[in-house]
């Protein structure tokens, strides 16, 4: 476990399912288990994420020091197990034994429960629940959400790091609003939503969630180092037009100040707000919004704004892609959310000046937005092996080998998403209706390939029910449009040509063509290099070359005579031209001619940096195009040999001592790097590609078998039901549009498992490996 920041992060927390420590949720072990740092016991405690009444996964609380990394190891351990000190705290309490009289219960002693429906005739300041709502506490500061129409959010600063909740409200409302040996309400929340509240924006102002049928309030979990409590809103009328059910999960772990909430609602609900709430004195602090979608941004405010006059800031965490606007009405500063889904999720935090060791100063609070900002982007860099694990790797490697974890990759992704991905389908890993697009024509020619190589046609099936769907019965492609003039379309043409070339359907025929003629008008550089999108225009990118000149070479050798496989080597020699850096042999991820984008250097054009998987794009379409180069060619042959012939050379020198590579290559040591899965399958698969048909030395197959087995060992991870996944595996990285091509900004993208951009070329080089071998 790496930190992958400068600083240093005291009380980080992750999270690992059962499942991808290689156990069954019912598997006895999965409740016994214990991490250990040099032998000794670190906080960790099993929790149901999801609430559904079934722990899912493990969580570790672990002390780093900046760029520092951890050896881990997790036992299963039933006799002496470790107890932890409490750090964390969720609960609701309620009065029993007494009366209501009117809106008011009298008498009675405070009772704490797991779950509370407030009675219809309950109302703020009834006396009937402790504190008003369910309270969430770290040993930092804790937190209480109403449970009536107000559905504020409110502090309990602490001066104190100790737990303090169950001291809180004991004797009535009045106490706790004056300072106490744990600390005091510090939150005047008023007609706010308060601290991190929600509610909709109507377009001038913050409605809470207060025109509902019911409130109920659950405790999830109460653990030493994760708490979580549920609360769901049965019948929330957002507009007169639209009404909908609301469950928000907030979630606290020990010694942060950070709640995490996850709203989901039954129906999609655009402008939900989230705010804070706008005291006199204060001002609106934003984060620079102008990066990519997935980095987590934040707003805050700071000031004498605590109801012990003296300084308090707030802050609200959200991923930029769900910001739709920032904005204030006369309560509360605003962000106003989108998202493409049911789901939302974002981070609130209070930092008092009073806490033992508090920040005091502007400065120290935009220092704490800063960090928390990029721990929520730059997740701790795992690498991790289980008992599963090993035993499912620790087998020769033979071509049998290669394909058995082919085909379990295989099918494992289609049992979890090929049959989402058809046209009018739901891709659940970018939260939007799926479309035709590049990952899924990738992953359809890499199944194809396995099908190609075993003969087993439940492969062939699930690639072409993906494609095929998109294709209508006059040869037009559902979703696509030739004025994007987006490279990235034409890659899942290679696919459509294999379905011609398999049914003869004419449709198949047509459908190509349009995409012919995409690259027939599309717009280029002044020489002759396909630009990336329209919305990137004079711009060149690695990205691209495999996208569109496989492709492009293929379909004129079929339809046009080889008339045009000449303009697609030409696509290469110009990226070697601009990208190639001669001291490294490596390849810069683009090129702007015009030299006016923001990444771009204003002498070169260039980005900054080189990024594998960029390189690992080019890789596979250098062997690739040689599919479609006629012996009669041998000058464009000679051209693409030299390229592959360099590539093989200069990326060896790069590899990792594991067989694989990192996201940088070139930068091993800096600090967030990690060795990356995707690259890493793309430049086993040149290799081994390019040693099947004879294009390198058989010097390089030590390089390919190496790479081979690199990847199983860092990436493959077994799980008990016989599924496996890729992990460790770049989301996506481009440039422009908030991405700034810099270092930071490639250490800045998620990093996940099993998207079609892995596992696709993982299957592929798999397919090769086992003709290396066989």
């Amino acid at each position: 476990m790496t930190n992958p920041s400068t600083f240093a992060r005291k009380d980080e927390i992750s999270y690992f399912s059962f499942e991808q420590l290689g156990l069954n949720p019912v598997n006895p072990k999965a409740k016994h288990l214990v991490v250990y740092q040099d032998q000794t016991p670190i906080p960790s405690q099993t929790v149901d994420t999801d609430n559904d009444g079934v722990h899912d996964k493990l969580a570790i609380l672990a002390q780093y020091q900046a760029q520092q990394t951890l050896a881990l190891e997790i036992k299963h351990q039933v006799k002496n197990k470790p107890s932890f000190t409490k750090r964390t705290q969720a609960e609701i309490s309620r009065k029993v034994g007494g009366q209501w009289q009117g809106s008011k219960y009298i008498g009675g002693t405070f009772e704490n429960v797991s779950e509370l429906v407030p009675p219809k005739h309950y109302t703020d300041h009834g006396e009937y629940i402790r504190y008003e709502g369910t309270g969430i506490e770290s040993d930092k500061v804790g937190y209480r959400v109403y449970l009536d129409w107000r559905n504020g959010f409110d502090i309990f600063g602490k001066t104190q790091d100790q737990l303090a909740l169950h001291k809180i409200g004991q004797d009535g409302y009045k106490s706790y609003h004056y300072m106490a040996d744990w600390g005091m309400d510090i939150l005047k929340v008023g007609k706010s939503v308060g601290m991190g509240g929600y509610g909709y924006w109507n377009g001038q102002e913050v409605e809470r969630v207060s025109n509902v049928d019911s409130w109920r309030s659950k405790i999830v979990e109460n653990g030493p180092i994760y708490s979580a409590f549920e609360n769901t809103y049965q019948g929330w009328q957002v507009t007169p037009e639209l009404k909908t059910n609301l469950k928000a999960q907030l979630a606290m772990t020990a010694g942060s100040r950070l709640v995490k909430v996850n709203l989901a609602t039954d129906h999609k609900v655009d402008n939900i707000a989230i705010g804070l709430v706008k005291h006199k004195g204060t001002e609106l602090i934003v984060d620079d919004i102008n990066v990519q979608g997935t980095a987590w941004v934040y707003i805050g405010s700071f000031g004498q704004q605590s109801l012990n006059k003296d300084n308090l800031g707030m802050g609200l965490f959200i991923r930029k892609n769900n910001v739709k606007q920032i904005t204030q009405d006369k309560n509360n500063y605003v962000i106003v959310t989108k998202s493409n889904s049911t789901l939302l999720e974002y981070y609130f935090a209070a930092a008092w000046q009073a806490e033992e060791n508090g920040i005091s100063s502007l400065g120290e609070f935009k220092q704490y937005l800063e960090q928390t900002s990029e721990k929520l982007t730059r997740t701790i860099r795992v690498r991790k092996q289980t008992a599963l694990d090993i035993a499912d790797k620790n087998k020769p490697l033979t071509a049998n080998y290669a394909l058995n974890w082919a085909k379990r990759l295989a099918d494992s992704e289609i049992r979890r998403k090929v049959y989402d991905y058809v046209n009018g389908g739901y891709d659940k890993m970018r939260f939007r209706p799926s479309k035709y697009t590049y990952t899924t024509g990738l992953l359809a020619q890499s199944l194809d390939d396995l099908r190609q190589v075993t003969g087993e046609q439940r492969y062939w099936d699930a690639s072409y029910a993906m494609i095929s769907s998109f294709i209508n019965e006059d040869g037009s492609i559902a979703t696509y449009k030739e004025s994007d003039y987006n490279i990235d379309k034409i890659n899942s043409g290679k696919f459509i040509l294999r379905m011609y070339d398999y049914t003869g359907q004419e449709k198949y025929k047509t459908a190509a063509g349009h995409l012919r003629q995409q690259l027939k008008n599309h717009p280029k550089t002044s020489n002759g290099a396909y630009w990336h999108k329209k919305k990137y225009p004079h711009q060149l990118w690695l990205d691209g070359v495999y996208m569109g000149m496989p492709f492009l070479a293929e379909y004129s050798l079929l339809f046009e005579g080889g008339e045009h496989i000449e303009d697609a080597v030409h696509e290469f020699e110009v990226s070697k031209q601009y990208l190639r850096d001669p001291n490294t042999g490596l390849y810069f991820h683009g090129w702007d001619e015009s030299k006016s984008i923001e990444w771009a250097n204003k002498q070169t054009g260039l980005s900054q940096e080189f990024w594998s998987r960029g390189m690992g794009w080019l890789a596979m379409a250098s062997v690739d195009i040689m599919d479609f180069i006629p012996q009669a060619r041998p000058d464009l042959r000679e051209k693409m040999l030299k390229t592959i012939n360099e590539l093989a050379r200069d990326l060896a020198k790069f590899q990792h001592e594991s067989g694989t590579w990192y996201q940088i290559p070139n930068k091993p040591n800096a600090p967030g790097n990690y060795l990356e899965s995707s690259a890493s399958s793309m430049f086993t698969y040149f290799y081994a590609k390019a040693l099947n048909k004879g294009y390198i030395d058989k010097q390089y197959q030590d390089i390919a078998l190496k790479a081979y087995q690199g990847v199983v060992n860092e990436f493959i991870e077994s799980h008990p039901d016989g599924s496996v996944s890729l992990t460790n595996m770049c989301f996506v990285a481009g440039l422009g549009f908030g991405r700034d091509g810099s270092y930071g900004y490639y250490m800045s993208e998620p990093v996940l498992a099993d998207d079609p951009k892995g596992t696709g070329p993982f299957i592929m080089a798999s397919a090769q490996i086992a003709k290396l071998l066989n």
